[in-house]
């Protein structure tokens, strides 16, 4: 058992005593992640009287890692005074992320709280697209002045850079605050004392704007390992910056959202076990809906061909392996065209390469598929050659149809501005059904002569 674990349980032993001042004591030996954590396992009044007792300085933070609904509870419970302390101590971007999640009562109980200047500065961020590059910065940064030297600049991060989110990578602007360039921590400790900024400047700066979306800025972090990158507005004016740690919030967030969505879920930002029965039915009741509804088709091509079945009752034990198959081979190749989109490896204008690939690797799965399907048809319905042809040939073509619908419709999606993982495993295996149900029927009348 780790030193964690021994305080955690120790913690337990003091609640069932009910010594919170204790208690507040043995929390401060868990980093505020922990203490969040903790907290959120509480029972609501528990966590109010422990809340209450950590120190000013260490409330704030811990403030900020706790659940939506905890944070909600200790905002409707405080008093304005002690409101204000919070907000005034959360970095802005924290304070936007609960303020956009709180109910419409609470938010106004916080905006009261908050000094003028604070409250001004919020709702300029909750003016931004959902999702956008100015709604996850934070105001709190470096900004250093052209005509600064290498003494003026470590002078300034040292009376400056206390609050900010990061002092390693700072920002030069004009008097203006357009974006000039940016320095180093290490470029301001290595210069000489008395070196301009403008001669120790990287000018070659990548930035991102207010209004682009989040999905594109986790892009540029993991295409050019960045730390920090500045955020500016259209006429290229330095408002905030992203650090790496926002971004990794950011990056699990679309991660999840984009796994809900390829599993035929409408996203919620809820956990699961804080999310109601009633909002996770009503989360998965449409795309149920759509694709029962939707495969309906598959059963009218059944009926189609029932005459079929009839005078070659075989065909019919055939049709789950298929349909299967099918969707399986189609799933695949959706999975790798969604997260290579995602990762912008992948372009809509990349869609002949991807088909002309994917119909390569189809007809490499198709042959050895429909190999190994033939010797065990033959071995198991010895004499019935042209059936074990047709199921041969049926999931040669399947496999082609499937692995181009997989690769072309998340390509298709993204040109008409829809999210790709929509076009994932559920929606793809119920087209592929159809589909290779077609193709079966067809070759077996083709071939048996139905």
């Amino acid at each position: 058992m780790d030193d964690k674990e021994l305080i955690i349980e120790n913690l337990n032993e003091l609640l069932e005593e009910k010594k919170f001042k204790v208690m507040a004591l043995e929390l401060q030996q868990l980093n505020e992640f922990d203490i969040a954590m903790y907290l959120d396992s509480l029972e609501p009044e528990q966590v109010l009287v422990l809340f209450h007792m950590l120190p000013k300085d260490l409330s704030a933070d811990v403030f900020s890692e706790m659940e939506i609904d905890t944070q909600s509870r200790i905002v409707e419970a405080v008093s304005a005074s002690e409101l204000n302390e919070i907000v005034e101590n959360l970095a802005m971007d924290d304070a936007v992320d609960m303020i956009e999640e709180l109910p419409a009562n609470l938010v106004k109980k916080v905006l009261r709280a908050a000094k003028e200047d604070t409250r001004k500065v919020i709702n300029q961020y909750l003016m931004y697209p959902e999702n956008s590059a100015g709604t996850i910065m934070t105001a709190e940064y470096v900004a250093l002045k052209k005509w600064m030297n290498a003494r003026q600049a470590l002078q300034y991060v040292r009376e400056h850079g206390v609050d900010s989110e990061t002092i390693y990578t700072c920002y030069v602007t004009s008097y203006t605050r357009e974006l000039e360039g940016v320095v180093t921590l290490k470029d301001l400790v290595m210069a000489d004392p008395e070196t301009e900024l403008s001669d120790i400047l990287d000018d070659n700066v990548i930035s991102a704007y207010t209004t682009e979306d989040q999905e594109d800025v986790a892009q540029i972090f993991n295409k050019y390992d960045l730390l920090a990158l500045p955020v500016v507005d259209l006429e290229n004016r330095v408002v905030g910056i992203i650090t790496v740690d926002d971004m990794v919030d950011v990056m699990e967030q679309e991660a999840t959202e984009d796994i809900e969505k390829m599993a035929a879920l409408n996203p919620s930002e809820k956990p699961y076990l804080s999310t109601s029965v009633f909002e996770l039915a009503k989360n998965r009741i449409f795309w149920l809906l759509f694709l029962m509804i939707s495969s309906m088709l598959t059963g009218h091509l059944l009926t189609t061909y029932e005459d079929a079945f009839t005078v070659v009752p075989l065909l019919v034990t055939f049709i789950p392996m298929m349909t299967g198959t099918g969707g399986n081979a189609g799933s695949q190749s959706a999975t790798l065209i969604i997260r290579g989109m995602t990762v912008g490896d992948i372009k809509t204008a990349d869609f002949l390469k991807v088909w002309w690939k994917e119909i390569r690797v189809a007809c490499l799965c198709g042959v050895v598929l429909a190999g190994v399907n033939f010797l065990r048809l033959t071995l198991q319905y010895p004499g019935n050659t042209m059936v074990c042809l047709t199921v041969v040939l049926s999931m040669f073509g399947t496999i082609i149809i499937a692995k181009s619908i997989g690769c072309l419709l998340p390509i298709g999606a993204k040109l008409i501005h829809v999210d790709p993982a929509i076009m994932a495993a559920p929606l793809i295996s119920t087209i592929v059904d159809a589909c290779s149900l077609m193709l079966y029927f067809q070759v077996a009348c083709a071939i048996i002569g139905l």
